[in-house]
């Protein structure tokens, strides 16, 4: 299937219409960041997740809850701490007492995982055990109780956050459970002059109403869409090739991927690579991929898939500075 009908031509322009929108509606609340919430838009067009990482202050969690009243989606917070248990996300059986009856009935009463968008807050404070439990109900987009299975609402969008500084106490994610978020995300400080205005508008009196662009079927209607926009083969084998080069073990990886990785990114990387390519091109009102599209996703999908090894520790260099490598030294696209 592909774009090529006039209601999928005229879906796309409204998507395009509507990724303005949102953004303007977002930049009442929110100052600057708006690369942050194009690859946002991005990743829930995808259906997938995203691990947002950033020091504290940087407007994180007020950045979400406005994306989710400028979508019109229901938005819960989970503040992860040592001592959240997997009930504590995912809800939990209470016993009653039928008062016709007399008959005493166990009823489950759902947890904060039952909305549309997820703020998961410093996921790594808490134990493995809690966070395998948000981590199925990502994949799995049900909650199992009881015997008895309950289906998330969709769509259904998670954000992990952590912090980049403090890490005693921490339960840091397995790669395995990294590779489940489509990004992975670096919120930066604001520029001089964005921090002005941060100032000017928090220090106000004035507060500014967001108003809904897109509902939640429309945003599944979307999610579909994505689908449909048609990649070439040379695009395929672009996103391909450049997962590939991440491998120490393939005979197309440079040398110095060979000296500084332990282990390359898995074939999810390709695939994401390209759905959110094509989340990309629609959300800018094209109708097919462009390997640019690939690029400019390539980073926030690519550098939590990457273990370096001891080499590239000592020489303090990072998954994300071998990323933009390989972006750079590449010339096939």
């Amino acid at each position: 299937m592909s774009i090529e009908n006039m209601d999928d031509l005229q879906a796309v322009e409204k998507l395009r219409d509507a990724h303005e929108k949102i953004s303007g509606e977002i930049g009442k609340v929110v100052v600057g960041q708006k690369e942050i919430v194009d690859q946002l838009l991005i990743a829930l067009l995808c259906g997938g997740h995203v691990l947002l990482v950033g020091v504290p202050g940087l407007a994180k969690t007020l950045l979400i809850s406005t994306l989710a009243r400028a979508l019109d989606l229901s938005f819960s917070r989970i503040q992860f701490t040592p001592d959240l248990m997997p009930s504590d996300i995912t809800g939990t059986e209470v016993l009653e007492e039928d008062h016709t009856t007399g008959h005493k009935v166990f009823r489950f009463v759902k947890g904060p995982i039952f909305a549309n968008i997820i703020l998961a807050d410093e996921i790594n404070r808490t134990p493995p055990k809690t966070q395998a439990a948000l981590l199925q109900a990502m994949q799995e987009h049900e909650v199992t109780a009881g015997g008895e299975t309950f289906r998330l609402e969709e769509p259904f969008f998670v954000l992990s956050t952590q912090n980049p500084i403090e890490q005693e106490g921490t339960y840091p994610l397995p790669e395995a459970q990294l590779d489940r978020f489509i990004f992975n995300l670096w919120m930066d400080y604001p520029s001089a002059a964005e921090e002005e205005e941060i100032v000017r508008v928090t220090t106000s009196s004035v507060s500014a109403d967001v108003s809904a662009v897109l509902s939640g079927s429309e945003i599944i209607t979307a999610q579909r869409l994505v689908r449909r926009v048609p990649a070439t083969d040379h695009v395929v084998h672009y996103a391909v090739d450049l997962v590939r080069k991440t491998r120490p073990c393939d005979l197309t990886a440079p040398e110095y991927v060979r000296e500084l990785i332990q282990w390359g990114a898995g074939p999810r990387a390709s695939q994401y690579l390209v759905l959110a390519a094509k989340a990309r091109a629609i959300l800018h009102g094209r109708h097919s991929v462009a390997t640019e599209d690939i690029k400019a996703v390539a980073l926030p999908v690519l550098r939590h898939r990457l273990v370096v090894n001891f080499h590239a520790e000592a020489q303090n260099v990072s998954a994300s500075d071998l990323v933009r490598r390989l972006l750079e030294e590449d010339t096939s696209g």
